[in-house]
C-alpha cells in the first residue's frame, strides 16, 4: 500500500472527488492506492473543513454492519465562489462559479477604451466583479479568489504581466494590484493558456494528453498541453505564436518588434493593409472593416484577396512550425472569431499539412472550435478554482500545525 505526505494525500483525493463527481471511500482507496484507513482520516478532515460532503447514494440500501445508509462523497459547491474572466478588444467578460464548478452567474461589461493603466484596470475589474455577485444575491466579499486571462506575455507565478495590449504599461504586477484593490486573491494568466486548460478540463481536449490551442482573436496566442499538463515556459514567454518570426525585418507588431505572425494574420494586421482599399472607413468598427474586406476579396477584388491570401499562407507556415517542433495529436483553432473562415479554410490547411516533415502516419488533426468570451472567462475560473484549492488545503496544513 502507498505511503503518502498528508498533504499530498489531501490533494490527492480532493482532486479524484472532483473528477468522479460523487464516489464512495472504498472506491478513493482503490483509485488512489491508500489505505481506507487513511482514506477514512483525510476525508474526515476534508469534510470537517467544509470542503467536502456526504450525500446518500441511489441505493439506500443500509450498510448491516453499521446500520445506515451508504454515501458518496461529493465536493460541497457552497464552500467556496469563484470568479473568471477574459479582458478583450473594449470588453470585459466574468463568469461566477460555486467550488463544484456549477456556474452562478455571467455578466459581459463593454469598456470605453481598448488600453488602459493598471488602477483604471484594477477600478473597472473590482466594478464589475462587485456587480457579477450582485446578481447571484452575494457580496464581493463572499467571493473567495478570481482568474483574469489578458492576452500579452504574462509570468503566471508571480502574477506579473510583462507586456499586454490592454494595458499602457510594461512589468506590471498585475496580479497584486489587483488582489490588493479586490480584497480577494486574483490569480492572471495569458488568455489562451486558459482556453487550454478550459479545453483540458470540459472541451475537444479532454480525450488527448498532447495539443495545441491557437486562439484567434484581435492577437493570436497559444496554449500547450504536453503529457496533460499546460507549458508556459521559464519566463511566462513560452506559447507566443502570434509573436514567432515569419519575415526578417518584416511588419510592424503592436509588441513593438517586426516580422511576428501576429503582424500578418491578426485583425489589425489585415486592417492597416485593407486601407488601400477603395471605401475602407477607419472610423468603423473592426469586426464591420473585417467584414468588408471578407466580402471585397468574395467579390474577387484582387486587392482584398492578396491580403488575404498573404495572411493565409503566414499561418499556414506557422501551424506547420508547430506540427514540425511539437507533433501534437490535435491542433484546436479556437476564438470568437471563428466565423472569419480565411485563416482556416481547406487550402491553409492543406499548406500546412505539405509543409510537415512528412512520414508514414497521417498529420494532427486539426478541429475549429469557436468560443465566446464567456467561455474564456470559464477557463480562467477553472485556473482561479485550481489555486483557490490550494489555498484551502495550505489552511488544512496552518490549522493541522
Amino acid at each position: 500500500m502507498v505511503v503518502l505526505p498528508r498533504e499530498y494525500g489531501r490533494r490527492r483525493l480532493l482532486h479524484q472527488i472532483r473528477r468522479a463527481g460523487r464516489v464512495p471511500r472504498i472506491e478513493l482507496a482503490h483509485k488512489t492506492g491508500m489505505s481506507r484507513a487513511t482514506v477514512t482520516t483525510i476525508t474526515a478532515e476534508l469534510l470537517q473543513a467544509g470542503l467536502i460532503e456526504e450525500i446518500a447514494r441511489p441505493d439506500t440500501t443500509p450498510d448491516t454492519r453499521r446500520g445506515r445508509p451508504r454515501v458518496d462523497l461529493k465536493i460541497r459547491g457552497g464552500a467556496h465562489t469563484i470568479v473568471g474572466a477574459k479582458i478583450s478588444c473594449r470588453q470585459l467578460s466574468l463568469v461566477l462559479l460555486d467550488f463544484e464548478g456549477e456556474e452562478l452567474a455571467e455578466l459581459e461589461r463593454q469598456l470605453p477604451a481598448e488600453t488602459f493603466s493598471p488602477g483604471q484596470l484594477a477600478d473597472l475589474f473590482a466594478d464589475a466583479v462587485a456587480e457579477l455577485a450582485r446578481g447571484a444575491g452575494l457580496t464581493a466579499n463572499e467571493i473567495s479568489g478570481a482568474g483574469l486571462g489578458i492576452a500579452g506575455v504574462v509570468q503566471a507565478a508571480e502574477g506579473i504581466v510583462y507586456w499586454s495590449p490592454s494595458l499602457s504599461e510594461r512589468n506590471v504586477a498585475l496580479g497584486e494590484i489587483l488582489t490588493r484593490r479586490l480584497g480577494r486573491p486574483v490569480f492572471i494568466d495569458n488568455d489562451a493558456n486558459l482556453v487550454a486548460l478550459a479545453e483540458r478540463s470540459f472541451g475537444l481536449g479532454q480525450s488527448h494528453s498532447d495539443f495545441i490551442v491557437v486562439t484567434i482573436e484581435s492577437g493570436v496566442g497559444m496554449g500547450i498541453v504536453l503529457g496533460g499538463e499546460l507549458y508556459r515556459g521559464t519566463r511566462g514567454c513560452g506559447a507566443e505564436f502570434g509573436h514567432t518570426k515569419v519575415h526578417l525585418d518584416g511588419a510592424l507588431c503592436r509588441c513593438g518588434q517586426r516580422g511576428c505572425l501576429e503582424a500578418y494574420v491578426a485583425d489589425y494586421a489585415l486592417l492597416r493593409e485593407a486601407q488601400s482599399l477603395p471605401g475602407d472607413d477607419p472610423t468603423a468598427p473592426p469586426a464591420m472593416r473585417i467584414e468588408a474586406l471578407l466580402d471585397a476579396a468574395r467579390k474577387g477584388n484582387a486587392t482584398a484577396r492578396s491580403i488575404l491570401d498573404r495572411a493565409g499562407r503566414m499561418f499556414a507556415l506557422g501551424l506547420a512550425n508547430l506540427v514540425n517542433i511539437f507533433d501534437p495529436e490535435l491542433i484546436i483553432l479556437a476564438g470568437e472569431q471563428m466565423q472569419f473562415d480565411h485563416l482556416f479554410a481547406d487550402e491553409v490547411i492543406a499548406a500546412m499539412r505539405t509543409s510537415i516533415v512528412q512520414i508514414d502516419k497521417p498529420p494532427p488533426d486539426v478541429v475549429i472550435h469557436k468560443w465566446g468570451n464567456l467561455m474564456w472567462a470559464k477557463g480562467a475560473a477553472a485556473y482561479a478554482l485550481d489555486n483557490v484549492t490550494e489555498l484551502a488545503l495550505a489552511g488544512l496544513n496552518d490549522n493541522a500545525a
